[in-house]
């Protein structure tokens, strides 16, 4: 018996509601599988002489399975000239071929893939890009979007699992062109999305959580002096607390983007510090205390993986008289072997 028109649209009505409630849940459900999977590796960087796709670069993918890592992020870099110039583009040392070429071959490896570009600013640092006009903004966003999206397709054409929206642009992100940014990543890319805020400070200030699915930081706070072990496990308990906080807060897991620091001495004062900034003697032990305290104090459920800064696709980087942040070759690297597999002891 057909029912009346009022019946039959109402029957339509609940099963519209019922289709769109399903489809919700099942995004949900999707969103919160890809947030589970735990991310832990290095962020790994080409080297002069052993590109991606070249036989060195496999077997230095191979020594970090073999450290137990299962994910590495490839840092595509875009270029300014300055902080304030809105001219931002692709570099030279990544084109979209070599990028495609880098997540084939960590995928042949069996290692996820994270996708996480960086600006970079000669003289300075991602932090203090600032345009410094409203036209400026808008065609620096405007550039940066055109940049992020060719990546996005390249990410998502090779299926990488996790697609970083930006690397601590902490005097950017308060703007409100993120959300059209998001809205555009996540039109083109399937996984994982997060951004990468600098340092706990700006992850909490961030509004755009809800959007993506994790948040992102990279851990550089001033540890203090070498020997203050004491100093900086509160510092670093003080950071995991927080973050502990925010993932509640927002209700997303934590990524962290990025810890490390050189294997040098006087590294805890600056840990963001690089062997051009400052010369100084070779301390390998102080670089694999201070990592092994760091993924201590981020045991936590909130936090779904650690990227380590760095590694580089040359096998022989490191060893015991290099200052860099790399933990080739170095102690490091069982503090990580032990952290990850399970297995302990002198590499």
């Amino acid at each position: 018996m057909r029912g009346a028109p009022g019946t039959t649209n109402a029957r339509s009505r609940r099963s519209s509601l019922l289709l769109a409630a399903l489809s919700l849940a099942l995004t949900i459900a999707a969103t919160n599988r890809v947030a589970a999977q735990r991310i832990d590796g290095f962020n790994i960087v080409a080297t002069a002489g052993h590109p991606f796709g070249s036989a060195d670069a496999e077997r230095s993918l191979s020594l970090a399975k073999q450290l137990g890592a299962r994910a590495v992020a490839i840092v595509p870099f875009l270029w300014q000239p300055t902080i304030s110039s809105p001219e931002i583009g692709s570099g030279s040392e990544m084109p979209d071929q070599t990028l495609r070429i880098a997540i084939r071959q960590a995928h042949r490896r069996g290692l996820s893939v994270v996708v996480k570009p960086h600006v970079w600013v000669p003289d300075s640092w991602a932090g203090a890009v600032e345009p410094n006009s409203e036209p400026a903004w808008r065609m620096w966003f405007a550039r940066y979007r055109t940049e992020l999206e060719r990546i996005a397709r390249i990410a998502a054409e090779e299926g990488a699992e996790s697609l970083a929206i930006g690397t601590e642009l902490k005097k950017t992100s308060h703007r409100p062109e993120w959300m059209e940014l998001i809205a555009a990543a996540r039109r083109l890319f399937p996984g994982r999305l997060f951004y990468v805020a600098h340092n706990v400070e700006e992850a909490e200030a961030l509004t755009f959580w809800p959007l993506l699915d994790a948040i992102g930081v990279s851990l550089y706070p001033p540890l203090g002096a070498d020997d203050d072990r004491a100093g900086r496990l509160i510092v670093m308990g003080a950071v995991a607390d927080r973050l502990e906080v925010l993932s509640r807060r927002v209700g997303k897991p934590i990524l962290v983007g990025e810890i490390g620091l050189r294997s040098a001495k006087g590294a805890t004062a600056k840990p963001w510090e690089s062997a051009e900034e400052r010369v100084a003697e070779p301390d390998q032990q102080l670089q694999a205390d201070v990592i092994a305290d760091w993924l201590a104090a981020l045991d936590r459920p909130s936090i779904s993986g650690v990227m380590i800064w760095r590694w580089f696709t040359d096998p022989a980087a490191g060893g015991a008289a290099d200052t860099d942040f790399t933990v080739q070759g170095k102690p490091a690297q069982a503090v990580l072997s032990c952290a990850w597999t399970g297995i302990c002891g002198k590499p």
